[in-house]
């Protein structure tokens, strides 16, 4: 028999129990404040194709029944559409197996339909055109019988019937009867989200429970909602958090919910949402609800542990950023293993996820596999820059790195000088190209007739394509090294870049992408650390620095920089593409 718990939320106490479908019974009723039946083709098959994807060996659950009990009937808060269909499948099961499969065990009343208890029993397809609620009902029970049908198995109906039974369950969540706040006003924040019944919550709850059998004294209930809320709280520090994971917050209601989810080692495609409750509640029969506590505690810790040491924070945060790794592979791959194995694992990883069977200098930006080699080689440089370069002081910020103020990635592999632009087919930004370009080309050569035809195209209120492109083919001379294009897709002219939303920036010369970079640090804007330093001629000899121009020798200092922070991760140096003139 599953225990009875409370949740101690919206400063009522509500119990709620894990109960199997087959074990739903008794009278419901769906008050007038609440729509019709509404669910279609997609609901149902989602429903029932997840159920039979179980195949009878893992636990299937519900989103929650919200219920109130008055005057010995429940009153349905939340969940109509999943009880009636429920209803529905259970009709059709016991029809379709003429009387072996049993019918449903509860019943339903409509307090705005007073025929619609009658109806339900029936299924009288006549009658769908009487109202609305009868027309979806009747196309529900449709789609239930088209779905049974199309796996063309007899057997199909018992083994529903038996996972209904034994392995689909519903969040079965009871307020009070004497509970003062009305039904109507419950429906309308439990549909606006503002009951956040999450795994974490629900989690929370079982140490929480007043239950005979938890175990735990009032003294350790109140200890543990104090840490849950500490751990919770230092997971709202961004730096551990982007640190951990690559999703903003909206993919977790509450951010212990991350922690929760590698305990239950939740796939990242499992739709369940209740999966990581469904393994904590498993996990009662196996451990007391202290235990289960320390064990989340740990994986705490240890996650803390790694954040707050600098290399395993660079080299954890790499994998992690550049989705070669889900915090649970290198969770997985930490467990049984000593500190110092455990790094010699993550190498492993960082070598493996730069790892090609050709030359680096062979990759080239226009291919969908190398471009994401060369991305994740180019974050390792900037990770490992910053690791090396600190000496413990400076630690790489994730959190800026993978996403600005809107929640977006803003850091993507782009040209650091552009050549044979692409794209620029609107007036607009070919006026913005050639205005991101004049500054450049008035400092090369201020008094070129070129800066007269640049000034006058953006005065033309009618510039033609031939004109830009004339325009785009002197200015893109005059700011580049002469000499093959070949390099031009090339590692040697990559780098981390944030110009991949601004097509007139993005097929720039490198001496408009300097200024716009220097631009951006003087207001304080993040930049990662080595496209900065490309910028800044960092990485170029003194007595080859052009300020203006990204040339041969620009290129071949970088990929020298490269390999030697690099060293350790290469299966072999990258070589210089050396330009033919």
């Amino acid at each position: 028999m599953i225990e009875r718990r409370s949740l101690n939320g919206m400063d009522k106490e509500v119990f709620f129990e894990l109960k199997a479908v087959g074990d739903i019974k008794g009278d419901f009723y769906v008050p007038s404040y609440q729509r019709g039946y509404r669910w279609g083709k997609t609901e149902i098959d989602r429903l029932l194709d997840d159920i039979y994807a179980t195949g009878g060996t893992s636990n299937y659950c519900l989103q929650p029944v919200v219920l109130r009990r008055k005057d010995g009937k429940y009153e349905i808060v939340d969940g109509q559409q999943r009880l009636t269909t429920i209803y529905l499948i259970y009709k059709y099961m016991n029809i379709g197996s003429k009387g072996f499969l049993p019918s449903p065990q509860f019943s339903l009343f409509y307090e705005t339909r007073d025929k619609q208890e009658s109806f339900l029993k029936e299924l009288d397809s006549s009658r769908r055109n009487e109202n609305i609620d009868f027309w979806f009902i009747c196309n529900a029970y449709e789609n239930i019988q088209n779905w049974f049908e199309n796996k063309n198995k007899q057997s199909v109906l018992t083994d529903i019937n038996g996972y209904f039974d034994k392995i689909v369950k519903v969040i079965w969540y009871e307020v009070p009867a004497n509970d003062d706040e009305s039904a109507i006003d419950m429906f309308t924040r439990l549909n606006v989200g503002r009951i956040p019944l999450t795994n974490a919550e629900l989690v929370k709850a079982m140490f929480l429970s007043e239950g005979a059998n938890s175990g735990i004294t009032r003294e350790k209930k109140e200890e543990i909602a104090l840490q849950w809320d500490n751990v919770e709280r230092e997971l709202h520090n961004d730096s551990f958090w982007f640190f951990l994971t690559n999703t903003t917050n909206g993919s977790f209601q509450t951010r212990i919910d991350l922690v929760l989810d590698l305990i239950a080692n939740k796939p990242c495609d499992n739709r369940e949402v209740y999966y990581t409750f469904f393994k904590f509640d498993s996990m009662r029969s196996e451990m007391c609800l202290e235990e289960i506590w320390r064990r989340i505690q740990h994986t705490f810790l240890i996650l803390k542990d790694w954040y707050e040491n600098h290399e395993l924070f660079h080299k954890i945060g790499y994998l992690i950023a550049s989705e070669y790794c889900t915090l649970q592979d290198v969770y997985d791959a930490s467990k049984d293993k000593t500190k110092e194995a455990f790094g010699e694992s993550l190498d492993d990883l960082i070598r493996d996820s730069i790892k090609i069977p050709e030359n680096y200098s062979d990759l080239s930006y226009e291919n969908a596999t190398p471009k994401r080699k060369m991305t994740r080689l180019l974050l390792l440089f900037n990770v490992e820059s910053v690791r090396r370069n600190g000496e413990k002081t400076q630690w790489f910020p994730f959190n800026l790195f993978k996403m600005d103020n809107n929640g977006r990635v803003v850091w993507s592999l782009e040209h650091i000088h552009a050549q044979q632009s692409k794209g620029l087919r609107k007036q607009e930004d070919q006026k913005e190209w050639i205005r991101y370009q004049l500054p450049s080309v008035q400092v090369v050569d201020n008094d070129s007739d070129l800066v007269l035809r640049m000034q006058a195209a953006l005065k033309n209120p009618r510039l033609t394509g031939d004109e830009f492109n004339g325009i785009q083919e002197q200015v893109e001379r005059k700011l580049s090294v002469p000499g093959s294009l070949d390099y031009l897709h090339c590692i040697s002219n990559m780098a981390l870049l944030n110009a991949r939303d601004n097509a007139a920036l993005n097929n720039s010369t490198f001496d408009v992408k300097r200024t716009e970079i220097v631009n951006m640090d003087k207001k304080g804007q993040y930049i990662p650390f080595c496209t900065k330093m490309v910028f800044l001629k960092y990485y170029t000899k003194s007595s080859d620095a052009q300020l203006h121009f990204w040339g041969p020798a620009d290129r071949e200092d970088y990929i020298n920089a490269i390999n030697i922070v690099l060293q350790q991760y290469l299966q072999s140096p990258i070589h210089f593409e050396k330009q033919e003139m």
